[in-house]
């Protein structure tokens, strides 16, 4: 008892510490208190560069406690502008009806809102210490991670925090920055190793709750004059996220990305590690995105822009955005996604709070499975790379027969008490 009050004293101390060094950063700009602070940014960003995806950067300078404007410096002043505009643009009621959702990483505007474990965050932990990151050894990284499991952290939450740390310092060491990997670590004495037995924490959402929130999707309150268009964008939110899409996937989306190809309308979506895969829509989602592009368009007065080929420069623009067409947050989805499970009624009322975007990425799947879906299908519709021997699924084999994305549909459409179409929604 004596051991687990000092390491519940030394977080509650580490986090003070953290804290005076954020105030540090504000009056001399020198955080985290290294001797070359512009360096080590530049290092950071060299690091971040290797990774196409936008979410996936932010995200992992979150994880380790990086403020943005380093993560911004792998793109350049251009991100910096898209967050402000982003920011700027969400209407002072809340243009995603909770007031302006804070957006973090994978968001464009504003900062993330700090969780329980922001201060024990990697590199505000090391400034509070006073030590360079660079200085830091595998018994660091030790008493980091039994400070983060007094804290609270869950297994999940370490192991992924370790994961993006050993990633960190794999670049730093390749590139000779530092002699060795402090956190290549025995993750099986740490009790980090991964395994099939360890239960998930995603809540398992039936087909009928997903029907549900299909339906209360379309009737979330709203007094304004944009009701239509809210509507319309949660439904398609919604339907989006049934095809299996990462939320950060689905906020990278633009309209260029919707696209017909053999035929069939997909979207063409930039996963994890930078690889591309084409996610088929069913005719649930499609109608939602058709009717959402198009109620906005009106607002824009502008016409809906040609799926390929096109010129004009509103392809560009984010496929889900703002009702002024900025690019909108993972937050915001989430914010959303909240609002509609608790419209939902009994459906999710035990559920509602637990509901979250990657809750539908994992219904996808485990519908898709007892649908007798082939797992290899699935595994391509989500872009798992679990399974090694599809890992790099040709493209040439990818059609219509080839997803499970109709047979989730089938079942969504069937567990409901009646049709589920467009009209219906909205």
């Amino acid at each position: 008892m004596d051991g687990l009050l000092v390491v519940l004293e030394e977080a509650r101390r580490a986090r003070d510490e953290a804290r005076e060094s954020d105030h540090m950063v504000v009056a001399e700009g020198t955080w985290p208190g290294v001797e070359d602070p512009e360096t080590l940014r530049e290092q950071v960003a060299d690091w971040l560069s290797q990774y196409a995806n936008a979410g996936t950067r932010r995200t992992y300078g979150y994880a380790l406690g990086l403020p943005m404007a380093w993560v911004d410096l792998v793109v350049g002043e251009d991100l910096g502008a898209e967050r402000a505009k982003t920011s700027a643009s969400k209407s002072p009621d809340g243009d995603w009806g909770q007031g302006g959702a804070s957006a973090g990483p994978g968001g464009a505007g504003g900062s993330r809102r700090e969780g329980p474990l922001h201060d024990l965050a990697w590199f505000r932990w090391c400034a509070g210490r006073g030590m360079d990151p660079r200085a830091a050894t595998g018994r660091d990284v030790k008493a980091w991670l039994h400070l983060l499991d007094a804290a609270g952290a869950e297994k999940r939450t370490r192991q992924r925090m370790l994961s993006t740390l050993s990633a960190f310092y794999g670049h730093l060491t390749e590139t000779g920055v530092v002699p060795a990997n402090p956190a290549a670590l025995n993750r099986a004495r740490l009790g980090l190793n991964r395994s099939s037995r360890d239960a998930s924490p995603t809540i398992r959402l039936t087909a009928a709750q997903l029907h549900a929130l299909l339906d209360a999707a379309g009737k979330l309150p709203n007094r304004t004059r944009f009701k239509d268009l809210y509507a319309a964008r949660a439904v398609a939110v919604v339907a989006l996220l049934t095809l299996g899409l990462r939320v950060s996937e689905l906020v990278g989306l633009d309209r260029q990305h919707l696209v017909v190809s053999g035929g069939e309308p997909m979207l063409r979506v930039l996963g994890k590690g930078g690889v591309h895969r084409e996610v088929y829509l069913t005719t649930l989602a499609g109608q939602a995105l058709e009717r959402y592009l198009r109620e906005r368009d009106l607002l824009q007065e502008t016409s809906t822009p040609a799926l390929r080929g096109s010129t004009n420069g509103k392809a560009t623009s984010p496929l889900i955005a703002t009702k002024d067409g900025a690019r909108c947050s993972r937050f915001d989805v989430n914010a959303l996604l909240r609002r509609v499970a608790v419209q939902a009624g009994p459906a999710l009322e035990d559920v509602a709070d637990k509901v979250h975007p990657h809750a539908l990425r994992h219904a996808y799947v485990t519908i898709a499975l007892e649908q007798d879906a082939r797992i290899q299908h699935v595994q391509a519709d989500v872009g798992h790379a679990s399974i090694a021997t599809t890992q790099y699924y040709d493209r040439g084999r990818r059609t219509r027969d080839t997803t499970a994305a109709d047979l989730v549909e089938a079942a969504i459409r069937a567990a409901g008490e009646g049709p589920l179409d467009n009209q219906d929604l909205l």
